[in-house]
């Protein structure tokens, strides 16, 4: 079981970096909104809008340097990579309200579902979009 984990690392480095990068990330924005709704009562959807900003802020960066390894055309990178995390945060904001307000889930398991749910549509959205390599000498 081991060797087949570390075979499949090293075929998909981008995805498992990406994947360590991301559950970093996913880990501050679930930090940031659980203190927000919880410590700091912070409406929900509220919490959710700043933890997001929080993680697409910080994956950009994490990314770019260590996952893609891309440093040309950074404005224009980030910008489609904060328009991908903007559908994810509307994507989860959905979900959230879903769950919360008609299923009557908890805010906090809430949040935890959306994470994973929105984290795959967005490593494909930006691998393909955001970092995909561009021939230019920007």
């Amino acid at each position: 079981m081991k060797n087949l984990i570390f075979k499949f690392a090293a075929k998909n480095k981008q995805l498992f970096k990406y994947g360590i990068i991301g559950c970093f990330c996913a880990g501050l924005d679930f930090a940031v909104y659980s203190l927000s709704v919880n410590i700091f009562d912070v409406p929900y959807l509220t919490a959710n809008i700043v933890s997001v900003h929080c993680g697409i802020f910080t994956s950009f960066f994490l990314n770019r340097h260590f996952t893609f390894k891309v440093k040309n055309r950074t404005a224009i990178r980030f910008f489609s990579f904060y328009i991908i995390g903007l559908m994810g945060l509307a994507i989860s904001s959905g979900m959230l309200f879903v769950l919360v307000e008609k299923m009557q889930t908890n805010e906090i398991v809430s949040k935890i579902i959306t994470v994973f749910a929105v984290a795959l549509i967005q490593f494909l959205s930006n691998k393909y979009i955001s970092f995909r390599y561009r021939k230019c000498n920007n």
